[in-house]
């Protein structure tokens, strides 16, 4: 039974800390887009934050979690 419970914690503290940058960050000002009209999208966030090697120790965290889920309940 602790193996689950704990299981399910590292899954949401992994979770939790996937996340963190875009908790952490403060509410993004409306900008114009060249075409016209306001956007909240960021400029040039491009594809870096879903890299593996930003996202490696959440990820593990989950990955952990998941097995004690697993064979937690054996």
């Amino acid at each position: 039974m602790w193996a689950v419970l704990i299981g399910a914690a590292l899954i949401i503290g992994g979770l939790l800390f996937l996340l963190q940058p875009a908790l952490r960050r403060k509410p993004s000002d409306p900008h114009l887009m060249p075409q016209g009209g306001a956007t909240l999208e960021p400029r040039r966030q491009g594809l870096r934050f879903l890299g593996l090697s930003r996202n490696w120790p959440a990820l593990a965290i989950i990955a952990v979690g998941a097995l004690l889920l697993v064979f937690g309940s054996y």
